[in-house]
């Protein structure tokens, strides 16, 4: 055991890198050697440690496994051009996890710990940080109730841990979509904005019928009416409509996407018109009839861009135009690798560079 910027590290003696094909890799595949562990109880958290990715023994009372107190967040680390590594908008990921733990009832591990941990856990599986144009580094800080108690109640105990794998970028290809108007994702006033368990669980069920019926994920529709668009699977998503760039507005039940939130700076940034407003199935069927809709796409960690070639409306299919490398949302996709490469300049401050 050593002591690495104050926390104690123990290292792998048997490292899994070489069973790594960087060239084929697979989304959520590959995990790293290591992972932080930082246990919460008696109202503070203990000294975090780094330690050899293995399994974990919790009771099977633990409360997160009954009342589904956990939490995660998604995000990645980038091989610069420059060979250095790049934690991509790491504060804003800290934020946003502050406020799923808070609606959850669950303790918030201090910044320090969420942004020296996943330094240093980064810095020691260096070489696990993709080289080759599109991979990176997944980052999944999460939090659960690891209280003994079956009983309905907050959780008094909690454990946080942060692991990582190279990975993919996802739908390199368009994909089809259905509008979902049965089932919803998340309502006013729930945990839609959280990045809770509970949330993507409950989105199975529907996702597979779209797949067994040909689709590829579900447009998700709002829980009161079944007639805004609000996201695509489990990423936000966005629409260019009469030459602007159109998403829904944030809300208690739509997920502050960060990627959603780069992609909309980077467009007004290169002077492209943005709205942020409520999108109507019924202003999408206009639109295709019109021709004035020319691009859909989700916008999320995982793929950056899912761009979106057909959309199915009441059982009926609209197509996008064909896609090419002119497209806006390729031109926001490749400015922000840019920036995340250190190619171009990042003039709003989102990369932290180890």
């Amino acid at each position: 055991m050593e002591i690495i910027a104050g926390i104690p590290v123990r290292k792998t003696i048997h490292s899994r890198l070489p069973e790594v094909d960087f060239n084929k890799l697979e989304f959520g595949k590959y995990i790293a050697d290591h992972m932080l562990v930082c246990d919460y109880a008696a109202g503070e958290w203990k000294q975090p440690q780094i330690m050899p990715y293995a399994d974990l023994s919790i009771s099977p009372s633990a409360l997160a496994l009954h009342y589904g107190q956990t939490v995660f967040e998604g995000m990645k680390a980038f091989r610069m051009h420059d060979g250095r590594i790049n934690i991509f908008r790491m504060e804003k990921h800290y934020d946003r996890f502050v406020r799923s733990l808070q609606r959850m009832c669950m303790a918030v591990p201090p910044k320090d710990i969420f942004m020296d941990g996943l330094t240093q856990l980064i810095s020691l599986d260096e070489a696990w940080v993709p080289g080759q144009q599109g991979n990176a580094l997944y980052l999944r800080p999460f939090v659960f109730a690891s209280e003994a108690r079956f009983g309905v109640k907050v959780s008094d105990e909690y454990r946080f841990i942060i692991f990582t794998g190279p990975v993919p970028a996802l739908y390199a290809d368009p994909i089809k979509v259905k509008v979902e108007t049965k089932y919803i994702r998340a309502a006013r006033g729930g945990t839609g904005f959280a990045k809770c368990g509970g949330n993507y669980g409950a989105s199975f069920l529907p996702t597979q019928n779209a797949r067994q019926a040909g689709y590829d994920q579900v447009l998700w529709t709002d829980a009161k009416e079944n007639k805004f668009i609000e996201e695509s699977g489990m990423m936000n998503v966005m629409f260019v409509i009469n030459n602007t760039l159109v998403t829904a507005p944030l809300s208690d039940s739509i997920l502050d996407g960060v990627t959603r939130d780069s992609l909309l700076t980077l467009a007004n940034d290169l002077g492209y018109n943005t709205e942020e407003r409520a999108i109507a199935i019924t202003e999408l069927e206009q639109a295709f009839t019109s021709g004035t809709i020319t691009e859909a796409f989700g916008a999320g960690t995982a793929a950056v861009v899912a761009p979106i070639k057909t959309i199915n409306i009441n059982g009926i299919d609209f197509m996008l135009p064909k896609y090419d490398e002119h497209n806006l949302m390729f031109n926001l996709k490749n400015k922000l690798e840019q920036i995340r490469l250190g190619i171009d300049a990042d003039v709003h401050g989102w990369n932290y560079i180890i």
